[in-house]
């Protein structure tokens, strides 16, 4: 009779704990999409976060860079490692509903009045923790969260690594535009000297018309050893992410990259299941809320059953034994004296939650800011483009006529080096637009979670 009341007690206490949501399982909160995009045109369509990398960006020497990155990159490795201990811990929560078996070998021997008497006990216990208040379900359901947590930090640190690497690449190759544009205007200057030297022999020039060119020559010498350098720095830098030494890279050139016409961004809705940031941080709160559940969990008993077999044999042969041993109990442990503990544990768990619930919120913010800000800075950069091609067309031809009148008119000899000035920061701004327009295109790639 004794033993039907505990019974119905349990089952009591069991129904009352699932209406307070101790083996609730996770679900997304309530989240608003709606407006993310600003002045965006929308449609649940596929975008350019559907393309993998490898279709994006085309240039066989910068996939070659790529998958280089993908298998030596440290922080990529290490973030593989995070994912395997979360298995690891996963697998270890799963165990937990299994009991624990143990064996207990005992021996020993003694000597009393000359006589000699060994003793053998040989047992093997076993417990198991009964999940019938969530505390074992809850951990496993915590861990699975952990990993799928960490598989979506695997997954950003790649799509960050594969967009790092295609942005050090471009990088080079906009500096190696600017590198020739300066070198092609040096030359063109240092002719520019010669005619204003020879002119000033034949008493149709000055000192002054000499001197400014000359000044305009070193300061683009100037300007190309600091080219140089950052080209030396940005094949180093790359190199290191690539967990290499630092050494020169092969690449292409910013004139034979090829992208799309046009990007779709699709719904802000998608933000949920492409950004791996977002992602995580919505298993974050998942976590989150299987610890509150945890905390609940621990105002409540904990049922053990456990029990133990073997035998014993005293002053004989191990395989005849004296005397069998065999027990079982099971116990049911009520915490007393720490509900002070373990509502405070509570507490800090809700806050916690609370705090996941408000970083998630603003995980969705923060992507539709990044992918405003980057659609926005493809599309200027496309306009740019456009205007900077017929500015150094226009300034080119300008050169062209300034040059002519120089050698008829020697008092034309500054607005020769205005025009060269203009089309050689026209040309410069050209090189930055066309890489603007592509690391806008990279930029989106990452915004809308960019697919591997």
């Amino acid at each position: 009779m004794t033993i039907m009341k505990h019974t119905i007690l349990i089952v009591s206490a069991v129904l009352s704990l699932s209406g307070c949501g101790v083996y609730k399982p996770y679900s997304r909160p309530q989240v608003e999409t709606d407006g993310l995009y600003r002045d965006v045109p929308t449609e649940d369509t596929v975008t350019i976060a559907s393309l993998s990398w490898r279709e994006l960006f085309a240039d066989p020497q910068l996939q070659t860079l790529v998958e280089k990155g993908l298998e030596r990159n440290t922080d990529l490795r290490i973030a593989r490692l995070r994912v395997e201990e979360a298995e690891a811990v996963l697998k270890n929560a799963r165990l937990s509903y299994l009991p624990s078996v143990s064996l207990n070998p005992e021996g020993g021997i003694g000597c009393y009045d000359g006589v000699t008497t060994k003793t053998y006990n040989l047992g093997a216990s076993a417990a198991w923790e009964i999940d019938i208040f969530g505390k074992v379900t809850n951990a496993k359901r915590r861990a699975r969260a952990a990993l799928e947590s960490s598989r979506a930090y695997e997954q950003a640190v790649q799509t960050r690594l594969v967009a790092t690497v295609a942005n050090s690449y471009y990088t080079l190759l906009m500096l190696d535009r600017q590198l020739a544009v300066n070198e092609r205007t040096l030359a063109t200057w240092e002719k520019s000297v010669k005619v204003l030297e020879a002119l000033k022999k034949a008493g149709k020039s000055n000192d002054a018309a000499v001197l400014q060119a000359r000044a305009n020559r070193m300061a683009l010498e100037s300007s190309l050893l600091t080219l140089r350098q950052s080209i030396y720095e940005t094949e180093n830098a790359l190199s290191v992410l690539l967990a290499m030494p630092p050494g020169a890279i092969e690449r292409g050139t910013l004139d034979g990259q090829r992208f799309p016409e046009e990007v779709s961004v699709g719904v802000p809705l998608q933000l949920l299941a492409n950004r791996p940031d977002v992602r995580q941080a919505e298993y974050n709160l998942a976590q989150a809320f299987y610890a509150v559940n945890a905390a609940r969990a621990a105002f409540y008993p904990s049922l053990t059953l456990s029990g133990s077999l073997g035998w014993t044999n005293n002053g004989g042969a191990v395989t005849n034994p004296a005397a069998w041993l065999a027990n079982a109990v099971g116990s049911l442990v009520q915490p007393l004296f720490n509900r002070g503990t373990n509502r405070a544990n509570l507490k800090i768990a809700k806050a916690r939650q609370e705090e996941a619930t408000l970083l998630f919120q603003q995980s969705l913010l923060d992507a539709g800011k990044e992918v405003n800000d980057a659609l926005t800075a493809w599309q200027t950069a496309r306009q740019q483009v456009a205007i900077n091609s017929s500015q150094v067309a226009t300034l080119r031809e300008a050169v062209r006529k300034t040059e002519l009148l120089m050698l008829h008119s020697p008092t034309n000899y500054l607005e020769v080096l205005t025009a060269q000035q203009s089309l050689l920061a026209a040309e410069q701004a050209e090189a930055q637009a066309r890489f603007d327009e592509v690391q806008g295109v990279i930029n989106l790639y990452h915004a809308l979670g960019g697919g591997l």
